[in-house]
């Protein structure tokens, strides 16, 4: 994922740190869940996840701050970007498009849409 693996990636290697060779294994768990829960249970010494979930992990009671904390935060970033593939006809890309910048909060049924990517509003 772009928060779970490419972007954390490209921020420790412009600090030189490559981390196949930096750490004794790199392992990937499928889920932001998923790596806290594995860095909590001492599988694996530390891991790499989204901010947004972290803070619905510590909010929820599911993930123990005696146990695991933040050690690193990366600059901020674009995450979550909605693309489609060059070939797709135009048309229903712009309508794909304008269906995530109608979303309106207001409507409980589409706010439970921008609720599950935590965001308010989608913008280009």
């Amino acid at each position: 994922s772009t928060s779970g693996s490419l972007m954390p990636r490209y921020f420790m290697l412009k600090e030189n740190i490559k981390p196949e060779t930096f750490f004794s294994r790199v392992a990937y768990s499928g889920a932001h869940d998923a790596t806290a829960a594995w860095v909590q249970a001492g599988k694996v010494d530390a891991g790499v996840l989204n901010a947004s979930v972290w803070d619905k992990l510590v909010a929820s009671g599911k993930v123990d701050t005696n146990k695991v904390h933040v050690f690193e935060t990366t600059p901020a970033y674009f995450d979550y970007n909605w693309t489609v593939r060059g070939s797709l006809d135009p048309a229903l890309a712009a309508k794909i498009k304008q269906a995530f910048l109608d979303l309106d909060p207001a409507n409980p049924e589409q706010k439970a849409i921008l609720d599950l990517q935590a965001a308010s509003r989608f913008i280009e």
